[in-house]
């Protein structure tokens, strides 16, 4: 695969979900250090446009192609953070880093980055929402992977974790990944502004 090629295509791509079509000829192409936004209202199909990608459901028609490789290694993101609540922060850590591959940054070091080294024995239970989605985005720097698919990574952060989560998804593109997010949020001009900034 050459540098400039893209990570992922997608042609024609139509989804139902309950007998209710979502959308339908959706095409798209995401290359190395992209960021697509997938916006509009809920039960617009958003999120379960990042299941598709995910191969968790199962297109009416279209294609799907990960040009990377097959399949195609990714992390996701839900509303829901995967988070165990009787394991402590690091031993949630721990396990999804055994899971996905010891290929990022270590455990302690991920707590550190996203705010919370300093409670890495506490049990994830105790966290508050914030707290808990920022425990979920350090999942994606204990195992690298190339392409993040991320739905609603802003929810519950407040403005210091909202600049956290964008400047964890910069330096994503920064290093020739790839982002999709569904999103109520401009984290495009907000990463375009960090990336700038950093720039200057």
């Amino acid at each position: 695969m050459n540098p400039g090629d893209p990570l992922l295509s997608v042609e024609n791509l139509a989804l139902s979900r309950g007998g209710r079509a979502l959308f339908a000829g959706l095409g798209f192409s995401l290359g190395p250090g992209g960021l697509l936004l997938l916006r509009g209202p809920n039960g617009a199909g958003k999120s379960s446009l990042l299941l598709a990608l995910l191969g968790v459901l199962r297109p009416e028609a279209g294609t799907i192609d990960w040009h990377a490789e097959e399949p195609p290694k990714l992390h996701y993101v839900g509303h829901q953070a995967g988070v165990k609540t009787r394991l402590t922060l690091l031993e949630n850590l721990r396990f999804w880093r055994d899971v996905n591959g010891e290929t990022g940054i270590g455990a302690e070091a991920a707590l550190e980055e996203v705010g919370l080294g300093a409670i890495g024995a506490l049990d994830a239970g105790y966290l508050s929402a914030g707290q808990t989605r920022r425990l979920a985005l350090a999942r994606l720097l204990v195992t690298d992977r190339k392409v993040w698919l991320l739905d609603e990574p802003l929810a519950a952060l407040d403005a210091e974790g909202a600049l956290l989560a964008v400047r964890l998804i910069a330096r994503r593109l920064e290093t020739g990944g790839a982002v999709i997010a569904a999103t109520h949020d401009d984290i495009a001009g907000m990463t375009e502004t960090l990336m700038l900034g950093a720039a200057a």
